[in-house]
């Protein structure tokens, strides 16, 4: 008998071991996540502020150049302020989205999206060869964190260029709705997506875009992109896919509800 509760005492002490070990475990792997989520935004963060710093480089290059030419001057000035405080706003949503948060949705127009994406860019794209076509009905609105739609259409947007770089091409941005749903697709004539690479484009620090093989002009790529692009779109309880055929181009389309989830019978 004496023995049998002994081997139970010493089972029981076991367990807790076990228990309090498993405890530490979680917590360990809290630390970590909240570490990989960091890490992730920092990533981000970083990919982002370099897409809106490197036109302003150019711009202000070209200033320093032109010293005399004041309306040049000025058009730099106003550039390096809207975005500056467009960065600002970036880091803050981004921040937020890595740490799940959730900000502010707000009733937005379409067009402006788009205009304001292309606005932050800072690119005439005509210099690069590349003809832009948008198809977005000026009544057309979602309910979005608009800073942060702006973020991936900027993203597909810069992915485009650099597809069709040197060469040029077509960069085709339209939107239409449904009863359910809005589609905002940006399409291009670019190189294309091989097939096998189709599936991971959307996983993080996953990229094709490496320095050795890129055109002049072009970005090399860190993997965070399209993967902040699904993270906002899921976010906003919407989709996001890709079609394309190697030398044919590609075409990225987004889909957000219409409607607030409350709201959807």
């Amino acid at each position: 008998m004496t023995s049998i509760i002994e081997k139970r005492l010493s089972l029981h002490q076991r367990l807790a071991e076990q228990e309090e070990e498993n405890r530490a475990l979680k917590s360990q792997n809290t630390q970590l996540q909240a570490l990989a989520t960091l890490g992730s935004a920092t990533c981000m963060i970083a990919h982002e502020i370099n897409n809106l710093l490197t036109p302003l480089t150019t711009y202000a290059a070209l200033a320093v150049q032109n010293p005399n030419d004041l309306e040049l001057a000025k058009k730099v000035l106003d550039k390096t302020v809207r975005n500056c405080q467009r960065a600002s706003k970036i880091m803050q949503s981004m921040l937020a989205v890595a740490n799940g948060q959730n900000h502010q949705k707000q009733d937005a127009c379409v067009r402006s999206l788009v205009e304001e994406a292309f606005t932050c860019l800072c690119r005439d794209f005509a210099k690069d060869g590349i003809t832009v076509q948008t198809n977005v009905p000026e009544d057309l609105r979602v309910l979005c964190v608009p800073v942060q739609i702006e973020q991936v259409l900027m993203n597909l947007i810069l992915n485009a260029r650099d597809a069709m770089l040197p060469g040029g091409g077509i960069l085709n941005v339209t939107a239409a709705a449904d009863d359910e749903h809005i589609r905002i697709v940006v399409s291009d004539t670019g190189r294309g997506i091989e097939p096998e690479h189709l599936a991971n484009v959307f996983r993080p620090f996953f990229t094709t875009k490496t320095g050795k093989d890129r055109p002049a002009g072009s970005n090399s790529g860190s993997g965070v992109g399209l993967a902040f692009c699904r993270r906002i779109v899921d976010a906003h309880g919407g989709e996001i896919g890709v079609t394309s055929k190697p030398g044919k181009g590609s075409t990225f389309t987004i889909q957000l509800p219409l409607k607030p989830p409350h709201e959807r019978p």
